[in-house]
């Protein structure tokens, strides 16, 4: 596979390539926090503020579902009065109890580990609000236990309902007096995905579209995506697993200032050394390192310091730097507009690559052998 930056802008090749419509996919994502938001509503999620506030909150899922335990901790913040944990296993944790929220998330609503961990909620008497596909195993679980649940599949992939997942998250939290997100943070959280969605759409040429423009300067390096805070460091793991998943690419992550203690020595290392002859545009560069830095304006004093710091110890090395800075107030709306460029670039990146970037073999082939 190679890289041909002109693949991006040859509208005929993108849409032959994007078989399984994955820049559509991207482009529902204000679509689908305005439909997530009034299923929630109809399912009766504020609701769970009648049962009084929880010792904790649990959300079970794994891959593109599990994400949205990870949007709600962030969105939260800080701030929150109870501990928000997502669970990425078949188990709950042992301290888990009657007193605790649990919250299953699978788009399908047949991922065997999250199944698993709602059984076992309510077998420990756990309240139980469940959050996947209509009709599927998951539904079958919340409805035999009285359980709240939001029919928010997407019938895709699970990467691409992300913001179908975890609305529901956010209302019910709104709910409990944790997070302030009444509709008007949605439409706001909806209207800068629209307007990603148009700057990055497939008609807009590369040279001012931040998404292609993105997959350019990510096509041959290795690249190693750094957070200045919370919010951001939920959309640098967005965008690990989005490069992962969509163009079939390695990548790093992490947040600062935990990145200052362990990532940073990678500007010494081999992967740092570059190609002084090579086109820095021609998507080939030897696959040297370029770091991406996502900025958030809740950042503390100090992260501050460290970024600003290591940003320029690598420009000192020769290391590309790209920093991508979160807009907007409320945190899910600087949630979006990270996650929603993010989505775009590794969408764009495969693509580039002429690889189709809704497809999962590995994954389809890991899961028939556990099977077997």
């Amino acid at each position: 596979m190679s890289w041909d930056a002109d693949r991006l802008d040859d509208l005929k090749l993108l849409e032959d390539a994007d078989s399984g419509g994955m820049l559509r996919a991207v482009a529902s994502s204000a679509a689908q926090v305005r439909t997530s938001y009034r299923a929630a509503h109809e399912a009766g999620v504020p609701s769970l503020a009648a049962d009084g506030r929880p010792r904790a909150i649990v959300v079970a899922g794994m891959g593109g579902s599990g994400i949205a335990g990870d949007v709600l901790e962030a969105v939260c913040g800080n701030g929150a009065p109870l501990p928000i944990v997502t669970v990425r296993s078949y188990r709950l944790p042992g301290w888990v109890g009657a007193a605790d929220l649990v919250v299953a998330v699978s788009c399908s609503g047949t991922t065997e580990e999250t199944l698993a961990v709602a059984t076992e909620a309510v077998r420990r008497g756990c309240p139980l609000l469940a959050v996947g596909a209509a009709g599927s195993p998951l539904e079958d679980i919340a409805r035999q236990a009285g359980a709240r649940f939001v029919p928010a599949g997407t019938g895709g992939q699970p990467r691409a309902g992300v913001w179908a997942l975890s609305v529901p998250l956010i209302v019910a939290a709104s709910a409990l007096g944790l997070v302030r997100a009444d509709e008007e943070v949605f439409e706001a959280a909806a209207g800068r995905l629209e307007e990603i969605a148009h700057r990055c759409r497939p008609a807009s040429d590369t040279f001012i579209n931040p998404g292609k423009s993105l997959a350019m300067e990510l096509a041959g390096t290795v690249p190693m995506i750094w957070a200045s805070s919370r919010i951001a460091g939920v959309a640098a793991y967005r965008w690990a697993c989005q490069l992962n998943e969509n163009a079939k690419y390695p990548a790093m992550w992490g947040e600062l200032p935990e990145v200052s203690h362990n990532q940073v020595v990678v500007f010494d290392g081999p992967l740092a050394e570059r190609d002084i002859f090579a086109d820095p545009g021609d998507g080939a560069t030897g696959r040297s390192l370029r770091l991406f830095v996502l900025r958030d304006v809740d950042e503390h004093p100090q992260v501050a310091r460290r970024r600003e710091v290591s940003v320029r110890m690598a420009q000192d090395r020769g290391v590309p730097v790209t920093e991508v800075g979160a807009e907007g107030l409320h945190p899910l709306e600087r949630l979006a507009t990270l996650i929603g460029l993010g989505d775009y670039a590794s969408t764009y990146l495969a693509l580039g690559y002429g690889i189709d970037p809704t497809p999962v073999s590995a994954i389809g082939e890991l899961k028939a052998r556990i099977s077997q």
